[in-house]
């Protein structure tokens, strides 16, 4: 358990949920205070859940469960809390939480904004590394909307899902903007040249990632493919 920088209203406790995607496990935030808002309470872990509890007893209690959305490493550990869950809709407020609706890595994610310039972003943006965003049911150009969209608010520090501390988050939103823009240079610049088979595709717009994340790269490459075809930028012949 650990104070947000400068913002002794913030205490983050990760779940003990970690991987490749989970980074060192799920961020559960508690917010405010007397009683405080529960953000993201992770995985159904019983200790993750009395961890939790015993924090928010010195902050008042539990008073309400907020999710980012609704996939399971955040959502899961809820019912164990006992109080309301709300996965909110966008421009609702809650314990002095606006909602942001940013869908893109899920259909149903929001992030959550302080009025002093914080935001609770899930997995919209993370402490390291860079967000998937599935094929299917998540969508790259909704993503990168959300991106534009958390890029227009005043933000201080924000809260991911995963990893550390964001404390330049203008810096880190530039970050995932260019990251993007640069697989979906490499992909086109490839496309262009000829190369159809997705295997080579790979092979060439993600190279520098190593092998144990190369099928999360590959879901990766799924969904700039998708964003190519909902733009009428994609050419025929893909072959696996």
């Amino acid at each position: 358990m650990n104070l947000a920088p400068e913002h002794p209203e913030i205490v983050r406790i990760v779940a003990p949920n970690p991987g490749p995607m989970t980074l060192e496990g799920t961020n559960t935030y508690l917010y405010g205070s007397g009683p405080c808002a529960v953000i993201d309470p992770g995985p159904a872990d019983e200790g993750h859940a009395e961890a939790i509890l015993a924090a928010a007893a010195e902050r008042g209690g539990v008073g309400i469960v907020l999710l980012t959305h609704s996939h399971r490493d955040h959502s899961e550990g809820a019912e164990r809390l006992g109080v309301e869950v709300v996965l909110p809709g966008d421009g609702e407020t809650h314990f002095g939480l606006r909602s942001l609706a940013t869908p893109g890595h899920a259909p149903d994610h929001v992030c959550f904004l302080s009025g002093d310039g914080v935001c609770f972003s899930g997995d919209l943006v993370l402490g390291a590394g860079s967000t998937i965003v599935p094929p299917g049911d998540g969508s790259l150009a909704a993503y990168m909307r959300s991106l534009a969209l958390l890029r227009a608010e005043r933000i201080d520090l924000i809260c991911p899902g995963h990893g550390p501390w964001v404390t330049d988050p203008a810096a880190k939103l530039a970050e995932y903007v260019a990251h993007r823009e640069m697989r979906e240079r490499r992909l086109l610049t490839a496309l262009d040249r000829g190369e159809r088979s997705k295997a080579a595709l790979l092979d060439e717009a993600w190279e520098d990632v190593p092998a144990e994340l190369r099928p999360a790269a590959a879901a990766a490459m799924d969904s700039h493919l998708e964003k190519l075809g909902e733009e009428g930028r994609l050419p025929d012949g893909l072959a696996d």
